[in-house]
Order: C-alpha cells, then structure tokens, then sequence
C-alpha cells in the first residue's frame, strides 16, 4: 500500500527533470522556478521511497536465499538488519506524506505580553524572552527587536520580535498560548510563591504582496514616546499607533528616532497580524482542523507552567514534565520541550492521514 502511495512521487519527479530540459520551460524563467521549487518539495519524499524499495527488494532477495545451504545464515543476518531498518524508514516516510503547512518555512514575529501577576509577569516576559533568544542563537537564526515597552521594574509589558532563520515558524509556533509561571517574587519578604501569567503569539512573517491594505483602512496617530529611551526619544511625536478599522487590530512603536521607521516597522507587524487574524478564522471555521493545526489554537489556552521551586517545567498539551526548567530557560534548550510536540501533533495528524 505505501508503495502505491509513493509511486506517484517518483513519477512527478522524473516528469519535472524532464520538462525542466525541455526547450519550452527553460526560455520561461516563471515556469522554471516554479517547477525548481516544486522538485525540491519532492526530493526528499523521492530519496526515501528509493531507499525503501531497495530495502524491500533486498528482503525480498535474502527470504529467497534462506533455503540455501551456504547462503541461509548470510541472508539470515541480513534481514536482521533489514527489516528494522524497513520499519524506521515506513515511519519516516510518512511524517514526509503528511500535508505540509505552507507557513513552516517563514521567519516569525514573536509577540510577548505581560498577563495577570503586574511586575512578576513583566519580569518573566523578559526572562522567557532572554531564552527564546539562547534558542535562536543555537539554531543560528536572528533576532531583531521590533517593539517593546519596559515593566515598571524590569522586564517588558510588551515585547514583539522577529525571529529570522530557517525552520522558525516550524519549530516555535508550538509556542503560542497562554505561559504560566509559579515562583517567590525578589519583593516576597514571606518567601510565599506567586503565579503570574504571559500570553504568547506567533506569527508567521508575510510579504507585501500577499497582505494588502486599503489606505482608508487605517487610522494613524502620532504621539509622544514615552518611557526609557534617552532624552532625544521624548523631544519628538516619533510614536506611531496604527488602527486597523475593520478588525480593530492596533500596532504601536515607539522604538526608532524616526517617525518614518516606526512607522514602516508597525506596518509590518500588522500585516503579520492580519494574516494570523485570516488563518485563525479559517481554522475557527473548521473545528477538525483547528485540533489538528499544530500552534494555531485557542490563544487563551494554558499551554505551560514554568514552577521555579520545583525547577519543573510542565506542557499541558502533552503530560510532560520536566525537572530541569533552570537549564532549559539558561541554555535556550527548548527543543527538550518542542521535538516531542511535534512528535506528538504528527502522530495525531498520522492518524487523520490514515497513514
């Protein structure tokens, strides 16, 4: 049966490399990049499907030796080691079947903000922000700071980045909900543990070509920054908030000198929310869907609880619990928590496929 299913692939892939030599699509640059992209989608399906007809036709080949006198043991020790290895690539083969969500390759916008808990939950945005960041230095992506607004304290209120490298938004858009945290506040003289709370939002970056907005739309206002930014930030209306109308989705920065450059950065952002407003509403629409849609649910939902005495870190989504929360939070060392997530998402996924 998944021979069936894979012979499909090996033949789209033999017809592009043709066509791609073909007089007509090489004088078309369009159709030729196109279709480019289209094979290295498919490569890595091709690659597996011919390793695991090799294998299956090197059991077969060693079953027929097993009556002979001389060959049996041979064959015997090969199909110890082949029929291991033709499960493991059956299972491989299938997490590269299921549908591909078309956002897993873009950068992201990471959207931070400080819940129930006032200072406490600044700080923890700041310190979950702090290792997000350790995350990305590990995966060699980028990070670059959009728009803040500090705690009161420390920490940030609000913290909104974007994240650029390859394989962002596959691997951090497990990370949208609702973060809880569970520890003794440095102003606790009683030592009594507190629980605050920071919401989470990932979202996937777009271009302009793909989001676009009517002018009228919007609503933008000028105002004065506020808050630490040396003494040239507050001499000038350099803060822009832009209201879009329709949704009522508002964007603030206040992060640049210029007018011009918080601006263009607001812009963006909104886009990025625009287009996570659009997907979340088609996932709303399609309640199977949204079960399976890994990142996209209810942004209300607790999805984690990070408890400091107990140096415990706990995702509700899957029963996990691990007892090393200092670790992970110093050394960015989130794939401990999100590898077995996405394992866990392709198994339900897996099971929709029928696969």
């Amino acid at each position: 049966m998944l021979k069936s299913k894979l012979q499909p692939f090996l033949d789209r892939y033999n017809e592009i490399s043709e066509l791609l030599c073909s007089p007509q699509i090489s004088s078309d640059i369009a159709k030729m990049t196109e279709l480019s992209r289209e094979q290295s989608n498919i490569q890595p399906i091709k690659e597996k499907a011919e390793e695991y007809f090799e294998v299956c036709q090197n059991i077969d080949d060693n079953k027929e030796m097993l009556e002979d006198k001389e060959l049996g043991e041979l064959a015997k020790d090969e199909l110890k080691e082949l029929e291991p290895r033709k499960i493991e690539i059956e299972e491989e083969i299938k997490v590269l079947l299921l549908p591909r969500d078309p956002n897993d390759d873009r950068n992201i916008y990471l959207e931070m903000r400080a819940g129930t808990g006032g200072d406490e939950a600044a700080l923890f945005v700041g310190d979950l922000f702090k290792a997000y960041v350790r995350y990305a230095e590990t995966n060699g992506w980028k990070v670059e700071i959009m728009s803040s607004s500090e705690g009161t304290v420390d920490g940030y209120k609000e913290m909104i980045a974007l994240i650029k490298g390859e394989g962002a938004y596959s691997k951090l858009k497990h990370e949208g909900g609702v973060h809880r945290v569970q520890r003794v506040p440095a102003t606790e003289s009683q030592g009594r543990v507190h629980t605050s709370a920071i919401t989470v939002a990932v979202m996937p970056e777009v271009d302009d070509v793909e989001i676009e907005i009517d002018e009228g739309d919007l609503k933008i206002d000028t105002m004065r920054a506020s808050g630490c930014g040396g003494q040239s930030v507050n001499t000038t209306d350099s803060a822009i908030r832009i209201t879009h109308l329709p949704t009522g989705l508002v964007v603030t920065n206040q992060d640049q000198k210029s007018q011009h450059k918080n601006r263009e950065k607001a812009m963006k952002v909104l886009k990025a929310r625009l287009y996570d407003h659009e997907m979340q509403k088609q996932l709303d629409e399609n309640s199977a869907d949204r079960k399976s849609q890994v990142g996209s649910g209810d942004r209300s939902a607790r999805i984690r609880t990070y408890n400091y005495p107990q140096n415990r870190i706990s995702d509700h989504r899957i029963n996990l619990t691990l007892y090393r929360l200092d670790a992970i939070l110093e050394g960015g060392l989130f794939d401990e928590i999100i590898d077995p997530l996405i394992t866990h998402y392709q198994s339900e996924m897996m099971s929709e496929a029928g696969l």
